[in-house]
């Protein structure tokens, strides 16, 4: 049977994706980790916190990232409560403040196109049939509670043929480095950037696999040589995360 994904869009006002080694200055990954993309499918869909890790694993559900708006990056500075007297947090006591000014990072109006399938065909169609009804269980968000994330369903495509590293091709979605063997870097009006991301979580909430990536910073197609390369019914070029 020809497998099948779901294409769909994701944008917001601001994104936050935390990297893992920041703390008193919160950073952000360039693009949603997969992590952070199941987890927007799960509260689309309505898998609970405790559930959703478990049945969104690598072995179960393929996700690709495409970028659509280019990326750009905003500090802004938040005022937080100051827990480092627990005791007189909320109030002023002597030296004591309130509050504490933290800088964040965001990402200032992010988009991204996500390719998605699934092995039960439950999850597959009740994705499907929210996205183009516009509905969601549970709010989505692009990484915090408080950015919300809005949504439209683009297409439903079929797996033309997979594609190995034989010759140069025009790949539209984020790649993991370790699926390149060679890029074309004479193509012009091309800035790429490698991060590495969380891939895979425990249902404990503990990362259980990292993955370096490539992506181009203006959401350009990249011309390279990748194993296992997808092509889809619509001509589009991705690999898996």
């Amino acid at each position: 049977m020809t497998k099948k994904f779901i294409i769909f869009n994701i944008w917001g006002d601001y994104g936050h994706f935390k990297k893992y080694y920041t703390t008193s200055s919160p950073l952000t990954f360039s693009i949603p980790p997969r992590t952070a993309i199941i987890g927007l499918i799960s509260a689309i869909i309505g898998l609970e916190k405790n559930r959703y890790l478990s049945l969104m694993t690598k072995d179960k559900a393929d996700v690709a990232i495409r970028i659509i708006n280019p990326i750009k990056k905003v500090r802004i500075s938040q005022n937080l409560i100051n827990t480092k007297d627990w005791f007189w947090a909320p109030v002023k006591r002597g030296t004591h403040e309130p509050r504490t000014q933290i800088r964040f990072e965001y990402l200032k109006e992010p988009k991204f196109r996500i390719y998605f399938t699934h092995s039960d065909n439950g999850i597959y169609n009740s994705l499907k049939e929210n996205l183009k009804n516009h509905k969601s269980v549970y709010t989505p968000c692009l990484g915090l509670s408080e950015l919300i994330a809005d949504f439209e369903f683009v297409d439903e495509v079929l797996v033309v043929r997979k594609f190995n590293n034989e010759d140069f091709i025009d790949i539209c979605s984020v790649i993991p480095l370790d699926t390149i063997r060679e890029i074309d870097l004479l193509v012009p009006n091309r800035k790429y950037f490698k991060e590495r991301i969380p891939v895979e979580m425990h249902p404990g909430r503990i990362v259980t696999e990292y993955r370096e990536v490539i992506y181009e910073i203006n959401g350009n197609a990249i011309r390279a040589k990748v194993e296992n390369t997808l092509i889809l019914s619509n001509n589009d070029a991705i690999v898996i995360l």
